[in-house]
Parts: C-alpha cells; structure tokens; sequence
C-alpha cells in the first residue's frame, strides 16, 4: 500500500497525477470507448475522443504553467522561544503571460509548525506576489530548509503538478531568558558591582585615605574635603588630593557541560538558565563569556545566543576547560577540580552514576535546581557549599 502513493508523488513532481475527478472522466472515457467498439456507434467514439483531447490538455498545461516562476526568501530575524517567527517569500512571474490558480507550500520543518500553504487566484505577467506569514517558534534550535514546493492543476482541475524551487532558509531560535532582579553567583563576582567600580563617582570622592594617587594645586570647584592640610601648610598653598581612578571589571565565564548526558528536561533547564544569567550579567555590566564543550569560549552576544540554541548534550569535547573562575552548569558529578572561586548550579539526579564513588570530593558555592519547580526563583537564591561528587 506504500508502494502507491510513493508512485503518485513520483509521478506529480516529473510530470502530473490524476486528480478525484481526473481518475473519474478516464474511467468515464475508457467505459464509452469500450461501448463504442461494442456497438460501433460513431457518436459514442466522438463522446470518448472529446474526453481524451480534454484529459490530454488538462495534462499538459500544468507543467507549462509552472515554467518562469521564481522563487525569492528574505533573511530571516531571529527570535526566542515562544515569539512569532517572521517568514516571507516573493513569487515572480517572468513570462508575458499571466498565470493562475497557483499554490504556494513552504516545507517548514514539524518543529515549526509544517507546511504552509498559500493560494494564488492569479499572477499577472512581469509581476511579483509577496507572502508573509509567522509560525511560532515552540523550541529552541537552529531549523534550516532548502525548497518550496509549486502547485497547480489549472486550467481544469483534472491533473496535479508540483515543482520545487530551491529557496534555502535558516531559521534561529533562542532559548527562553528568564527576567532575574537579582543572581547572587554573578552579584558575588561582581562584588555588588557598586563596591568594586572606582571611576570619580561622588560616593567614593568621600575616601581621603588610601585612594590617593598624587597631590594636586587646589582648582575652583573641588571638594574642600579632598584637601590636604598638613601638605597646603607645608607649601603655603592648597593642595588636592587627586583620587586613584580603579576600574575593576570581573569576568564570568558559564560554562554549561555539554559532553556529559542529560535527561532532556533537564538540559533544557540548563540552557534556559545559561541564557539568563549572561543577560542578567550584560545588564550588570559584567564581562560575560560562554564555553561549551564543543565552541570554547565566546564573547559576542550573537554567538553565545546562536551557539546556545544549536548546544546538545553529548557533544564531543574538543575545547579546554577554562582555567579561570567560573560558573559551571552540570547534571553529573565533577570528575575534576574547578579553577578557584568557580561556583556550580546543579541538577541533581536521583540516582548517582556508580564511577563517581570512588572519586575526592570537591566543595563550592552551589545552586541547586529543582526541574519540578519555577526555574527562575531557584537561579535569584543564594549559593551554599556543596560537594562536587556524591558520597
């Protein structure tokens, strides 16, 4: 039974398949020429011969009506999860004549909803027909596809004729970022962020010890608290003091562990959470990389967040573990010690794999997250000292 509608596809890609009412007037043509010869009646011939001159035009047009059409794409923006994905295409007829009764299929992959379908009533000569559309983008990933499918059965609607054009696409889709007001394990690095960052800010133009980078002649304007007094009395002028200006950046690289294997809801979680906490630390300020097992490190916000939507578990590990601070995401226990102040957000699974038994434990700052519950609130709490492998 698979036989036939493989044949039938066959058929209608390279030349055409008879449609319900194709298959109908053959038999009905094949019945009167079978009735003529019997009875030899002459209008009995003529009815059967009308039909097959009818059936051998309705057959020919539609692959005529296919020819001189292009098909254009327009680049496509990417989105997030959940966000309308924006598709158009362009048809252009570049014949004198004009066409219609046209089908427009866009094979978009299931992920995305599938093939979508536009009809056309009529094309004129020389002119362009433009199709916008959107699918939800349900899932992360990184979806390409190459052709769109024409279809017609003009002028009768007897035989049906599709042809592919090669239109390719790439359509990117970002995981979901989670709005976080707060994330202790980047807030700690960043050492609060308004405790670390010396640039002449008024708050910390209040030091008068052990911020002084040298002594200036007093100008109009500055502070009388930055003064001096026992180097103006020295001199016999004022003297300022000119405040260190210290600029402390910290860099946080997350690392998600994405050699090892994960339970499918679980990984997802762990891209969710990668992607919020380096937006949570754009936001911050901070200098923020992602390493993967499989790109290393990246520092361009458009790579990190394509690189996120295209990470599966079990890549092969071809990329060094950095050797500074961290934040590590991971299923598995840590089979090796981290680089100093790394911290590590977990998923604990219920069941151990029996070869880390045997391995040293090693204790960090740990968050650890509960696929059952809102992952958002679990990411805002605050880290506590966990070992690395299980007892």
């Amino acid at each position: 039974m698979q036989i036939l509608p493989k044949v039938n596809s066959w058929l209608m890609n390279r030349w055409v398949t008879p449609a319900y009412s194709g298959w109908v007037l053959l038999g009905l043509t094949l019945f009167f020429f079978g009735a003529a010869t019997n009875t030899l009646a002459g209008w009995l011939y003529v009815i059967s011969g009308v039909m097959l001159a009818l059936l051998a035009i309705a057959a020919v047009l539609p692959p005529r009506l296919l020819r001189g059409l292009q098909i254009q794409r327009q680049p496509i923006r990417p989105v997030s999860v959940g966000e309308p994905l924006k598709l158009a295409l362009s048809l252009s007829n570049a014949t004198p004549r004009a066409k219609g009764m046209l089908q427009i299929c866009d094979r978009l992959p299931p992920a995305l909803g599938g093939t979508k379908t536009q009809a056309i009533a009529l094309l004129k000569a020389k002119e362009t027909y433009h199709w916008q559309f959107d699918c939800l983008a349900q899932q992360r990933g990184i979806y390409r596809w190459q052709r769109v499918q024409l279809r017609t059965a003009a002028p009768f609607g007897l035989f049906w004729c599709h042809r592919d054009r090669w239109a390719k696409a790439t359509a990117v889709v970002y995981p979901t970022v989670l709005p976080l007001s707060q994330c202790p394990l980047i807030d700690q690095r960043l050492g609060t962020a308004q405790q670390q960052t010396w640039s002449g800010d008024r708050r910390y133009q209040d030091a008068t010890e052990g911020v002084t980078r040298s002594l200036r002649p007093y100008r109009w304007g500055d502070p009388t608290r930055l003064i001096h007094w026992r180097t103006s009395a020295r001199y016999g002028e004022l003297r300022v003091r000119e405040l260190e200006h210290f600029t402390q950046a910290q860099a946080v690289t997350l690392c998600l562990d994405s050699a090892s294997n994960w339970q499918t809801e679980n990984f997802e979680q762990a891209v969710v959470a990668v992607a919020s906490l380096y937006c949570y630390g754009l936001q911050q300020g901070a200098a923020i990389a992602l390493w993967t097992a499989k790109t290393g490190i990246l520092h361009k916000k458009t790579a990190i967040l394509t690189a996120l939507a295209a990470v599966n578990p079990q890549e092969a590990a071809v990329q060094p573990l950095p050797r500074s601070s961290l934040i590590w995401f991971s299923e598995a226990a840590i089979a090796q010690p981290l680089p100093s102040d790394s911290s590590w957000i977990r998923w604990p699974t219920p069941t151990p794999s029996p070869l880390r038994q045997t391995e040293s434990a090693y204790v960090y700052p740990s968050v650890s997250i509960n696929p059952n519950l809102p992952l958002a609130p679990q990411l805002q709490n605050t880290p506590t000292l966990i070992s690395a492998t299980p007892r």
